[in-house]
């Protein structure tokens, strides 16, 4: 049993940045891959991001590719999302999760494990 929680959203301007943060309770292990992925209102969850279990192989969308950067913490149980220049099509409801898989996945079928997700608004 793995429970995800995001932290971090929130309201910022066009250019800006955050960091999501999502953290693992319950029995949590290291060779688990993680990922975030996004929904906007009408839209359907895309992929932005991926991580394998070591923390040494990263995937990302094309959209978010060279402005958003995925890491895991030194335990395993954290990994985060630095989201820098971002742009209004950024909002959306960012979600992170996770796979008993050592191997990233960039699909949300691959997918165990669910946060509740976090919202992130960019004003023009």
């Amino acid at each position: 049993q793995v429970q995800l929680v995001e932290s971090g959203g929130g309201l910022v301007q066009a250019g800006g940045s955050l960091r999501l943060s999502c953290a693992a309770s319950g029995r949590t292990f290291t060779n688990y891959a993680m990922g975030w992925f996004r929904q906007a209102p009408g839209k359907e969850r895309e992929f932005v991001a991926a991580i394998n279990w070591s923390g040494g192989s990263t995937y990302y969308a094309d959209s978010v590719k060279g402005r958003f950067t995925i890491s895991r913490g030194n335990a395993k149980n954290t990994v985060y999302l630095q989201m820098n220049s971002l742009k209004p099509e950024d909002t959306a409801v960012y979600y992170c999760a996770a796979r008993p898989v050592g191997t990233a996945a960039t699909t949300f079928v691959e997918y165990n494990y669910w946060g509740r997700g976090t919202q992130v608004t960019v004003s023009s």
